[in-house]
């Protein structure tokens, strides 16, 4: 269904640089965040989009190793930075 939304100009900008910054369009970003706010899942029956990992051969060695400290640590850095302008 289509509509139009009117808003401030800066919220607009905001809006546009962050679906930029996740790689998503703003209509994603416009629709995630209404689902979100009336409590509804953010895609058509809960159905998330699928993830794409990297392929390893089964004989190859990682080259960077990464433990559940480092991924904790990233997330802990990630929270810090994404709230610290709050």
């Amino acid at each position: 269904m289509r509509t139009t939304i009117e808003m401030p100009t800066a919220l607009m900008r905001a809006a546009k640089a962050r679906a930029a910054e996740e790689g998503r369009s703003l209509k994603d970003l416009v629709n995630r965040a209404v689902a979100r706010e009336v409590g509804l899942p953010a895609t058509p029956n809960g159905k998330t989009e699928r993830v794409k990992l990297p392929l390893i051969a089964r004989d190859a060695t990682p080259t960077v190793l990464v433990t559940n400290d480092d991924i904790a640590d990233a997330f802990v850095a990630e929270d810090a930075e994404r709230f610290a302008s709050r």
